[in-house]
């Protein structure tokens, strides 16, 4: 047998192990690897503030190499300067682009180049409850400099419109959030980034808020298309003010709705007649159905129903659950049309 033909097994052999390297699927990435990847696009921002119950620091997350960051809108960006760092310890003045108050969302710009970035995905899908997350934030603002910001783990427990509050403060976004079992709701996770286990952007850490209807602390989080949709409204120029949440009153009578007189403080919203034709119509509401819920929040009063409704932008879609028969119904009356008067 010749040399030649005593390599030839040899070369089979390493060319089998080459094929079936190549075959064999990518190693997963460890939950370490997963937030350091994803934490060198989370941003310690510090602003105006300092004072008892005012923070003056959050969190924000790059959402392009160019040097974007979207935050929660909040008091700490009342400043001529904001100080941005990053996870390596680079730091960058961070100028106010624009906000969008309804979602209260906020875009910085740092003048940089080729920064690390977590993309925006505006059709990534809602996630379900029980999905795993991982929620990197800022908080209580344990690190300062190169010091990586803090990772928690958890899952998400439900998804539930926000009805909320802070004090006095009342939260103008009323769309679905991410409720989740980690305590986010400490100063500094604010604008914190919510990732999934690829690595993933998914949601952005919502305020310190309580739950109007039970008074606890939330932990909740922006989903990301929301995210994304008040990021292009922002570069946009379209983001807009909100409704006025705690004085803005909208009849329902212009959905057809016609409820019982307030007779009483508090009179429960029966209605009384809907109007033939009319979104309630088409939406199968009845007379003495008694309203529950407007859009997952409760209105005990027909002063609540108003308020509830106020609350919606125009083109906002309205969802109310009555109860008729001893039985839940909900009802889907289209978008909120506007008040009238209204220009």
């Amino acid at each position: 047998m010749t040399s030649h033909s005593r390599r030839a097994p040899r070369h089979a052999a390493w060319l089998a192990v080459l094929l079936l390297s190549a075959a064999l699927p990518a190693r997963a990435a460890t939950p370490g690897e997963t937030i350091a990847g994803a934490a060198r696009s989370v941003v310690k921002i510090y602003g105006a503030g300092g004072v008892s119950g005012l923070e003056a620091y959050q969190t924000g997350v790059l959402v392009n190499p160019t040097g974007h960051v979207v935050t929660v809108l909040s008091t700490v960006l009342d400043s001529d300067i904001i100080d941005c760092v990053l996870d390596d310890g680079r730091r960058f003045a961070g100028r106010l682009i624009g906000a969008d108050p309804r979602r209260e969302v906020a875009v910085l710009a740092l003048e940089g180049e080729e920064l690390p970035a977590l993309p925006l995905a505006a059709d990534h899908p809602r996630l379900a409850p029980g999905t795993r997350v991982l929620a990197l934030s800022n908080l209580f603002g344990v690190a300062v400099g190169d010091e990586r910001v803090s990772a928690q783990h958890g899952v998400v427990a439900a998804v539930v419109p926000l009805d909320a509050r802070r004090g006095a403060y009342e939260a103008p976004y009323r769309g679905a959030v991410y409720i989740l079992d980690c305590t986010t709701n400490n100063p500094g996770s604010p604008g914190g980034a919510l990732i999934d286990w690829r690595g993933r952007l998914v949601g952005l850490l919502g305020k310190e808020l309580r739950a109007n209807a039970s008074g606890v602390w939330l932990n909740y989080a922006l989903p990301v298309d929301e995210v994304a949709k008040a990021y292009d409204d922002i570069i946009a120029g379209r983001a807009t003010a909100p409704a006025a949440v705690s004085t803005e009153r909208f009849d329902p009578a212009a959905l057809g709705v016609i409820l019982l007189p307030d007779l009483l403080d508090k009179t429960p919203p029966f209605i009384e007649t809907v109007r033939t034709g009319s979104p309630a119509a088409a939406a199968g509401l009845r007379a003495d159905d008694l309203l529950v819920a407007v859009n997952g929040r409760a209105v005990p009063s027909r002063m609540a129903v108003q308020q509830a409704l106020g609350a919606l932008a125009v083109g906002d879609p309205v969802r109310v659950s009555v109860v008729r028969d001893g039985a839940i119904v909900d009802c889907d009356l289209g978008p909120r049309p506007a008040a009238a008067g209204a220009p």
